[in-house]
């Protein structure tokens, strides 16, 4: 691997807002609470981390080895102990907070139920005899292909219950995908449902699950469908079976299986770099224990809250933050079917207000879809219950996170932006809302027993303010990824080979200011080499997204004879799509602004006007698609799981807009000369908060 220099920030925010009085006040981790955590685990992190999970966890057989690294990095924690994931998030509830509300779920068409834990407790014992009945057993894996309704979150705890491993495959996925998965795993059953409600419409979940298996799932030896929207499905007779059908007359009791500690908990695919897709490894306990303290310390939970975390558990916030964090630590949690914006741009805001909802959770494109549509949606609903909001997917933009917090938060919500990833289980880095003063667009600080640094190319930490680098974890924590299931080596490779197994890669790039606040800059792989200089992608999309016309931006980089790469740039307007001059115009300005607001070496070579981002229903924007899109690479990726798949056609046949004056071409001395050109360090503009913008058409 080249070497390569340190990756730069030319991003500079300035603003800080200290955690509300009157909610720190009232704040479960004070400041001397967390210094004390802070203290403890510096002194002896095995310890920590082993006294917690003796505090927070009910042991069937408690354990006494704390953390073996006899095969490092495949590292395992409390290996002799054995405990139930079910038993803890459902049966230690229920002679305290059995009646208590622990789901709380709104289908996309208005349909509502709610579920105490008792209750839950029960359908979970049921379902996890359905599975025993089918011949399911501990070790074996079940793929679970559902929409976001509860029977999911139902379906891997009662796979919890018994041992088994889910999968937990995003809804969105297309049959191929499903089928990769679903081979990968070796799964001997599936679960699924007729459909699901997004956007209107029904996803034929059912057909698509068929679909797959018709293209060659060996190991399926029975499907399990859910009766969700009624319309017909095709049943195969010895295969296919009726959820509610099978749950009739089983017993609402089942003992759980004990299982050790480095039991598999789940497998959750994620996107490779090859294109073939890794299932994440996650281990029992200390999934259990860590989920369960970020869901205490980082969302403050009161028994009164009603906790909503957006995201589906196809993806890991769904399975960290609705199906497990939430309900291993008590709380009420909301589960909403459908898409943010139907049957209107106010859909989000109404179920704050019916439901009083009081902690959010959610990402930044959904925030950022929101935001443009304007002030005066959200402000038509009571958003008063809200006291904490949160951020999770990707690093928020400092324009949307103002926004979140003056007319969501009113500013009176702290708002934690969150850092982690699928492989490590938890979040990592966050501000705590009692204690942390924030700074838009920081995840500001790891957590106690995390121990991050940001190093270069040598593996040297990067001490200088502002000097970006690579994004490492240096000791194991108990949430951490075991393994990539069925290659060990691709494990090995993809997260400890590049600094010789000393540190977790986490494929990220980042920055820490004066303060010691750490600035995620986008993914290592996101990362442009302009003219010598490296630039994380993300804070040129920051400084897009701040203009006062711009409702998103994503930023790729292509070829460039003279600068190696240039800068390539679809935005997203907040208002008619220009043509011609108008674009021309339009382009010229935003080159000037990011410009001013960065640098010279980050303005845009080629902008882009489009109606919209290709993004996963999930939110997340394909970037790899942008890229090869701006490079004229044939598209070879899935692209079944688009929520707009129309857009490519747009994305391929628009015009864009170049610069006005390409470079001409640099002589190798010209060349050396604009390599060491440093950049020029300006700090972002505080602007006056954007007026609620009107006559904008809604996000499809």
């Amino acid at each position: 691997m080249a070497k390569q220099k340190n990756i730069q920030s030319v991003l500079h925010e300035e603003r800080k807002f200290a955690p509300p009085a009157a909610f720190a006040r009232k704040a479960n981790l004070k400041s001397k609470d967390l210094d004390a955590l802070y203290a403890r685990a510096a002194n002896d992190y095995v310890g920590f981390w082993s006294d917690l999970a003796r505090e927070e966890i009910v042991w069937q057989r408690p354990f006494t080895r704390e953390l073996d690294d006899t095969e490092a990095p495949n590292f395992r924690w409390f290996t002799d102990g054995f405990l139930n994931v079910s038993y803890n998030c459902l049966d230690v509830h229920l002679a305290e907070r059995g009646d208590k509300t622990a789901i709380i779920f709104e289908g996309e068409p208005g349909d509502t139920r709610r579920i105490s834990y008792r209750e839950l407790h029960g359908q979970v014992c049921q379902f996890a005899n359905v599975l025993k009945q089918q011949g399911v057993n501990k070790g074996d894996r079940v793929v679970i292909y559902m929409p976001l309704i509860p029977e999911a979150v139902i379906a891997m705890q009662a796979c919890a219950r018994i041992g088994a491993v889910h999968s937990v495959v995003f809804g969105g996925f297309s049959a191929h995908s499903l089928a990769d998965r679903i081979n990968d795993a070796g799964a001997r059953l599936l679960i699924t449902a007729d459909g699901g409600w997004r956007g209107g419409h029904s996803v034929e979940l059912k057909a698509a699950a068929d679909k797959a298996l018709e293209a060659g799932c060996p190991t399926i030896e029975r499907v399990i469908v859910y009766r969700r929207t009624g319309r017909p499905c095709v049943m195969r007779s010895g295969r296919d079976s009726w959820w509610h059908e099978l749950a009739a007359g089983q017993r609402i009791q089942c003992e759980p299986e004990w299982v050790d500690a480095e039991h598999p908990l789940y497998l959750l695919y994620t996107s490779g770099s090859t294109g073939k897709p890794k299932g994440i490894q996650h281990a029992s306990a200390g999934y259990l224990l860590q989920t369960k303290l970020t869901s205490r310390w980082v969302f403050d939970l009161k028994d009164d809250d009603v906790f909503w975390c957006t995201a589906d558990v196809g993806w890991v916030t769904g399975h960290s933050y609705v199906a497990y964090g939430p309900l291993a630590a008590g709380t009420t949690l909301l589960m909403y079917e459908g898409a943010p914006t139907y049957p209107d741009g106010g859909r989000f805001w109404k179920i704050c207000q019916e439901h009083g909802v009081t902690i959010l959770y959610t990402a930044p494109t959904a925030i950022r879809a929101l935001m443009r549509l304007g002030d005066e949606v959200p402000k038509k609903y009571d958003l008063s219950r809200l006291r904490l909001l949160g951020s999770v997917g990707e690093p928020i933009n400092p324009e949307a996170w103002m926004w979140y917090h003056r007319v969501i938060g009113a500013g009176r919500c702290p708002i934690v932006d969150t850092w982690w990833q699928t492989e490590t289980g938890a979040i990592m880095m966050t501000p705590v809302p009692g204690v942390t003063a924030t700074k838009p667009g920081s995840c500001t600080r790891p957590l106690p027993g995390i121990f991050a640094d940001i190093v270069d190319d040598e593996g040297r930490s990067v001490n200088k303010v502002g000097a970006g680098g690579y994004l490492v974890i240096k000791r194991p924590w108990p949430s951490m990824l075991r393994t990539i299931w069925g290659d060990n080596e691709r494990y090995l490779n993809t997260y400890w080979e590049k600094f010789h197994n000393r540190f977790y890669v986490a494929g990220d790039s980042a920055h820490r200011d004066a303060d010691g606040y750490y600035w995620i800059m986008g993914r290592i792989d996101d990362v442009l080499n302009v003219a010598g200089h490296r630039l994380g992608t993300m804070e040129i999309e920051s400084a897009l997204v701040a203009h006062v016309h711009v409702a998103e931006a994503a930023v790729v980089g292509r070829q460039h004879e003279i600068k190696g790469e240039s800068v390539f740039a679809y935005v997203v307007l907040n208002k008619a799509r220009p043509q011609g001059a108008a674009a021309d115009a339009l382009a010229d300005e935003l080159r000037r602004w990011v410009a001013d607001q960065l640098s010279p070496i980050a303005r845009p070579d080629d902008i882009h006007f489009t109606d919209n981002l290709p993004k996963t229903r999930s939110g997340k924007i394909m970037r790899r698609l942008l890229r090869a899109l701006a490079r004229g690479e044939a598209i070879t990726q899935d692209v079944s799981t688009l929520e707009n798949p129309a857009i490519l056609e747009q994305l391929r046949g628009a015009k864009h807009s170049p610069s006005a004056a390409p470079a001409k071409k640099a002589t190798p001395k010209a060349k050396v000369k604009a390599a060491r050109k440093p950049p020029r360090k300006t700090a972002v503009k505080k602007r006056p908060a954007k007026p609620a913008r009107r006559g904008e058409s809604k996000r499809r």
